[in-house]
């Protein structure tokens, strides 16, 4: 790789605050000048995609055994080489920020939010029948804009498979759950998808998103409501599954462990919190501004883990089937893909003076107008294999960055930057949190959910040609 220069300094970026969704916003950072680097500098973040794709089918045996061992190195592949170039003390900084300002938040939340869901147990009469799996997911659609996709889906998915334990044919249920819940739901608030709560930090009103890509999205879930209901009904009459089951679980439906709903209200009063007070209190951690508003979050979210575990019996985590498998999964990944995304974002943030110039000017027409369809696009597909909160944030900046002129001006092109992170953040298991999580829950219960490209190729066939559709209606 060819000498590059690396400016590492501190400098305050929106605030240290998450959405629901379970990813990372923006904090103070040490930031790489994305301008003086080379393209190669993708390469572990492209191994590291590419072992999660290829590994649990090649060799499935050691991806079970050793994915830690994998993810860290690829990490030590970007960092080691960095560090040699740049010095122990510049990386240290990249590090740490990674750490301190995106991945341990990161983690603190999901634990918070999968702790306090998996502590809630739906029984009852409950048989996947298709009507009853569609409404499940619908109840989720609408509560991902209220509490997040990450607790929304770890809220529904386990009774959703409890409820379809007695199908043949379950991990289409769980695709059309991750399609639906983990990602279109959280599109009508800053609460539901980190983007958006990135946008609301930056000056969009809260209630801009509800007003301006509802169709879009009434129209993507309507879409996929009635393609999976005939889908499934295809499957539920070939299975010949009884309508009604004969060997009820419980006379009526019933929640156990509700108390487990005030940890959750706990979740969102902090995530509010943390995005709307500013003491303008930092400390400065090895080039990273750690910002007071940040560390009380997530010493409340630690406190808000052991709550839910306190007021929680353990019989009832144990007929919810709860372990820390699924968890332990996620941030042993999540580390190796924060790590190794950092030159890529670094390259689209330098714009035309980075190694990916040609996306901007792919979004620009000839007289320098935004082309929406190109926004849309663009930040759905890199949201797809990237973090969504920052691939909004580069195309929100190179939008012009002005919430006021966005909001009204180019309302059009805001409204193409928030769908695009938001619903193809579906395309890919790594592409939005839950997404991973749900599947990792799936496989846990036994459902044998499609590999990495086998989740790709349902997304191609199902949401590719609604994207088209809704490119056509909504973006031109």
């Amino acid at each position: 790789m060819e000498d590059h220069r690396i400016n590492a300094r501190a400098a305050a970026r929106l605030g240290a605050s998450l959405s629901l969704c379970g990813a990372p916003l923006a904090a103070a950072a040490a930031e790489v000048d994305g301008g003086s680097l080379s393209a190669l500098w993708g390469l572990p973040f492209a191994g590291m995609l590419l072992s999660i794709a290829l590994l649990p089918l090649l060799a499935q045996r050691l991806w079970h055994h050793h994915f830690g061992k994998i993810t860290a190195g690829w990490a030590l592949a970007f960092l080691l080489p960095f560090a040699v170039l740049y010095g122990a003390g510049t990386t240290s900084g990249l590090l740490a920020h990674t750490l301190l300002a995106e991945y341990i938040p990161f983690i603190v939340l999901l634990v918070a939010l999968y702790t306090a869901a998996g502590g809630i147990y739906i029984s009852g009469n409950l048989r996947g029948s298709p009507a009853l799996n569609v409404a499940i997911m619908a109840v989720g659609s609408v509560l991902a804009s209220l509490m997040g996709t990450t607790g929304a889906s770890m809220l529904l998915i386990r009774p959703l498979i409890r409820a379809n334990d007695n199908r043949k044919h379950v991990a289409h249920v769980v695709v059309f759950f991750i399609f639906t819940v983990s990602n279109a739901g959280g599109s009508l608030t800053p609460l539901g998808d980190p983007p958006l709560f990135l946008g609301f930090l930056k000056g969009v009103d809260f209630f801009w998103t509800v007003k301006h890509i509802f169709p879009e999205t009434l129209l993507l879930l309507g879409a996929l409501f009635a393609i999976f209901f005939a889908i499934d009904s295809h499957y539920y009459r070939k299975e010949g599954v009884l309508p009604v089951d004969p060997t009820p679980d419980a006379p009526r439906l019933r929640i156990e462990g509700a108390i487990n709903f005030l940890p959750l209200a706990l979740v969102v009063a902090l995530v509010l919190m943390s995005g709307l007070w500013k003491p303008g209190i930092a400390f400065d951690v090895l080039g990273t501004a750690v910002e007071l508003q940040q560390i009380v979050r997530d010493i409340a979210l630690i406190g808000v883990t052991a709550l839910s575990l306190a007021i929680t019996p353990r019989e009832l985590r144990r007929k919810n089937e709860f372990t820390w498998a699924p968890m332990q999964e996620v941030a042993k990944l999540f580390i190796g893909i924060f790590v190794t995304m950092v030159p890529v974002l670094a390259m689209l943030r330098a714009g035309e003076a980075g190694a990916f110039a040609a996306v901007s000017r792919a979004v620009t027409g000839p007289g320098g107008e935004h082309l929406p369809w190109a926004y849309f696009w663009f930040t759905g597909v890199l949201s797809s294999f990237l973090d969504n909160a920052p691939t909004y944030l580069v195309f929100f900046n190179l939008a012009g960055g002005d919430a006021q002129a966005l909001m009204t001006t180019h309302a059009a092109t805001l409204a193409a930057i928030s769908a695009g992170a938001v619903f193809m953040g579906a395309n890919t298991y790594i592409g939005n949190a839950p997404n991973f999580m749900v599947k990792a829950i799936a496989e846990e219960r036994g459902v044998a959910m499609p590999s990495f490209f086998g989740y790709m190729a349902w997304a191609l066939v199902i949401l590719l040609p609604l994207f088209v559709l809704m490119s056509l209606i909504f973006f031109r």
